[in-house]
Order: C-alpha cells, then sequence, then structure tokens
C-alpha cells in the first residue's frame, strides 16, 4: 500500500517537479563592477520527489538483500535435510541386506 501511494505521487508531481524558481543574485567584484547570476534550483516538489525515489530505491536494495539472505538459509536447510534422509536410507538399506542374509 505504501509503494503504491509513493507511485501514486510521483506520478501526480512528475511535471511539476520540472518547473524551477530562478534567484537573481548580484555579485560586486574586487574591481567595483556588478554581476548579475541566475540560479536555478529544485522546488519543493522535484526535492519531495527526489527523496521518495531515494527512498524506493533503498526499500528495493533492502528488499533485495532479505530474499537473497532468506533463500540462502532455505538452500542450507534443504540441504541438511537431504544430508539426513540420504543417511537414514543407506541405515534403512543396510537393516534389510542383513536381514534377507
Amino acid at each position: 500500500m505504501k509503494n503504491a501511494i509513493l507511485l501514486l505521487a510521483a506520478c501526480a508531481f512528475t511535471t511539476a517537479s520540472f518547473a524551477q524558481t530562478p534567484e537573481t543574485e548580484v555579485k560586486v567584484r574586487d574591481n567595483g563592477t556588478k554581476k548579475v547570476v541566475t540560479k536555478t534550483g529544485k522546488t519543493n516538489v522535484g526535492q519531495a520527489l527526489e527523496n521518495t525515489t531515494d527512498a524506493a530505491g533503498n526499500l528495493a536494495k533492502k528488499t533485495g538483500s532479505k530474499i537473497k539472505s532468506g533463500t540462502k538459509k532455505g538452500v542450507r536447510k534443504v540441504k541438511s535435510g537431504t544430508q539426513k534422509v540420504g543417511k537414514e536410507t543407506v541405515k534403512g538399506s543396510e537393516k534389510i541386506e542383513a536381514k534377507t542374509e
């Protein structure tokens, strides 16, 4: 549910994130001349969208690592289980051979 809300928010504000508000700054140089500098930065919506993207990336990375570690644990359990079953099968077949002799 949380991911669906994040996706919806990302889609809703995608076009708004590209809108930037320019800032005009006047710098005075050492020789007394003035230089006008116009800067464009991210809007609040753009910054929020970037934060949401970063959070989604972090969530995906954590989920992937949990799945990977869970898979490794499962493989270990299956391997040890099959070894136990194999040993029991060998013991059972040895008992049957001993009885038939």
